[in-house]
């Protein structure tokens, strides 16, 4: 990993081009998003993200759960849906996965935990949103961290955009740039 003197990028130099390589950001998530005004809100932080990281939106299926699930069949569901997941998990990369358990930060620390991921010569960081049931224990037994933003359970549509907005505060916090308190 290359660090520019003034400190302001924190990624990967690559000797073959001379260039900088910024860090890769994934939101790893199950379902799709439906609603037009999600996407776009989506859409306007990766162009504002553009000059800090290549963050990019990866989604996988969901499965449909039945009215009145069991217990069993709701485990059942979270376990096909963590196989999926699994299945594009890159082995090097450092993983986030969003858990009510998880814990719980300040936006300077959720800066904080980007910088040091970047400083410690991680190229990929990988958020992980689960589905309407959550995360399935394999996801969590995979992931490098757990992060709760809220004890409130918000829709996973909307949560990418919290987390996208979190994303991009982040990096303004770290470049030491001005943002909303």
């Amino acid at each position: 990993m290359f660090l520019i003197p003034d400190g302001k990028y924190y990624g990967r130099w690559s000797a073959l081009w001379g260039k900088r390589e910024a860090l890769r950001i994934t939101i790893l998530c199950v379902g799709k998003i439906k609603e037009r005004f999600y996407r776009e809100a989506i859409g306007e932080y990766i162009k504002r993200l553009g000059k800090y990281c290549r963050l990019e939106i990866a989604e996988v299926a969901d499965e449909k759960t039945p009215d009145k699930a069991s217990a069993a069949t709701e485990e059942q569901i979270r376990e096909r849906e963590a196989q999926r997941l699994l299945s594009r998990l890159e082995e090097r990369a450092f993983v986030c996965a969003l858990a009510i358990q998880g814990k719980r930060y300040t936006s300077e620390g959720f800066a904080e935990v980007i910088r040091r991921a970047a400083l410690e010569g991680q190229s990929h960081i990988v958020f992980v949103i689960g589905g309407s049931l959550g995360l399935h224990e394999k996801i969590l037994t995979r992931s490098d961290l757990a992060i709760s933003f809220s004890d409130m359970t918000f829709p996973h549509q909307l949560m990418r955009v919290i987390l996208c907005e979190q994303i991009y505060r982040s990096y303004r916090i770290i470049h030491g740039e001005p943002y909303h308190k």
